[in-house]
């Protein structure tokens, strides 16, 4: 079975729109302001290698697919991002996606995702989608959150966690500071 791993950038204070140039969030370009260094680096690449396919909320699909395609680097990041297979929540788009190995996932999102993860594989990574987030939290469907949290209170935009039906306790894996601005990588296991 595989696992559903939510890796976002937040804010002290949980915020996790707009971090980078993103002109509908009320406060933007926050995570840009912050050098994390080679081990923040790392963290991201590391969890990108243990996955094997993303999936994504419309709105961040399409900030996705506008800049990714056609970028290239040293260690491979973007080959294994516009590479892997690429499962996009919507009600709104329809196929085929323009993105390289998109697939549209549509109807009842909860037992797709289910079906996803009882697939054979590596894990399945969620970026961005607080929308989706939210949804796959209360449905008791999000395995880890690795989570790259700034030192900066913004008090106004989407926040990571919404109310929630439930209490949903978590265990910590590892927190490390990473880069030499008090940038945080914190990731939490479900307890449940």
């Amino acid at each position: 079975m595989r696992r559903l791993v939510v890796s976002e950038f937040v804010t002290a204070d949980g915020v996790m729109e707009g971090p980078g140039m993103d002109a509908s969030a009320p406060r933007d370009g926050w995570a840009f302001q912050f050098n994390r260094g080679e081990d923040g680096d790392r963290f991201k690449l590391d969890e990108l290698m243990a996955s094997d396919a993303l999936l994504l909320g419309r709105v961040t699909y399409e900030g996705f697919a506008a800049a990714w395609p056609g970028r290239t680097d040293e260690q491979g990041f973007a080959d294994r991002f516009n590479g892997m297979p690429k499962y996009v929540v919507s009600s709104t788009l329809r196929e085929p996606l323009e993105w390289n190995n998109s697939h549209l996932l549509n109807g009842d999102i909860v037992e797709e995702v289910r079906k996803l993860k009882q697939q054979d594989g590596g894990d399945i990574m969620v970026n961005g989608s607080a929308r989706l987030v939210q949804t796959l939290a209360a449905n008791d469907l999000v395995d880890v959150y690795r989570l790259m949290v700034f030192p900066i209170i913004l008090g106004a935009g989407k926040r990571l966690f919404a109310d929630t039906p439930r209490a949903m306790p978590l265990r910590l894996v590892q927190a490390e500071p990473v880069g030499q601005e008090g940038v945080l990588t914190v990731v939490y296991e479900r307890a449940w």
